[in-house]
């Protein structure tokens, strides 16, 4: 889980200010935790809820997305979505955004197995994204987490994404070229798994997703959640994306962590 928040703390502040390449301070004191971060949390302590008590894991991700998103109300939440928090009522609205992948994190170190992974997926983001592609692209992305989690190769985690969810037909240097701002899954969500497979270490996929342009913390929040279950996150780097956490969100994370042991390889 702290993979997807370091993806988001570090290309927050490229989201409406692209940078065409990896060469950049990689935390920056114009850094913080977005939506992306806030929604993976409130996913995170409906999974936790889930395995702790058995209530419907649809219902606990209602009912963390609101709380948190109450709790955090300028986080940087769409029209639609912001809506949907406010709301006494809350339906799924057919979104297809990249929103249902980037919270999604949690899902693929929850699950004991590929059909948990396709279940809790399906829950906890048919509460907004109804639209096959947000379904498709959320599993993806947690299907994805649980494979590296698991040992599986790169190699086999790419070829799993690109025959089941989406396909992937370019390379970040050929993507980079033109790619302008998109939040619907199909063009955000193979390019995060793109920035993985060819990212070398932790950090090198973070600032690859970034590099692409476009919606730069969620593309690397999307990636790091891979990167974090494939090559663990360097101590140093975690610690330092908790200064920009307050206590409230580090306590969500933590109790997250010591469930699930994030950030280590099975």
């Amino acid at each position: 889980m702290i993979g997807t928040l370091i993806g988001d703390i570090v290309g927050s502040r490229f989201e409406f200010d692209n940078r065409k390449s990896t060469q950049f301070t990689f935390f920056h004191e114009n850094c913080r935790p977005t939506d992306d971060s806030m929604m993976t949390l409130a996913v995170g302590q409906a999974l936790l809820d889930h395995r702790e008590t058995g209530e419907p894991l649809d219902a606990l991700a209602v009912k963390w997305m609101q709380r948190i998103g109450r709790e955090y109300p300028r986080a940087g939440y769409g029209g639609m979505f912001r809506s949907w928090l406010k709301s006494e009522a809350p339906c799924p609205y057919h979104s297809y955004g990249n929103g249902a992948a980037m919270r999604v994190g949690g899902v693929g170190w929850a699950a004991d197995s590929e059909a948990e992974v396709r279940a809790f997926s399906r829950a906890v983001t048919g509460v907004t994204h109804d639209h096959p592609d947000g379904l498709r692209a959320a599993e993806g992305i947690a299907m994805c987490i649980y494979l590296a989690r698991c040992g599986a190769h790169k190699e086999e985690i790419r070829r799993r994404f690109t025959e089941t969810y989406f396909p992937i037909g370019f390379t970040i240097e050929q993507r980079r070229v033109g790619y302008v701002f998109f939040v619907d899954c199909a063009n955000s969500v193979p390019e995060a798994v793109q920035a993985f497979y060819e990212g070398r270490d932790f950090e090198e996929v973070i600032r690859l997703a970034v590099s692409l342009g476009g919606d730069s913390d969620t593309i690397a929040a999307m990636a790091g959640s891979i990167a974090e279950a494939y090559y663990g996150v360097p101590e140093e780097m975690r610690m330092r994306a908790l200064e920009y956490l307050d206590e409230r969100q580090k306590g969500y994370l933590e109790r997250f962590e010591a469930r699930f042991s994030c950030g280590k390889k099975s």
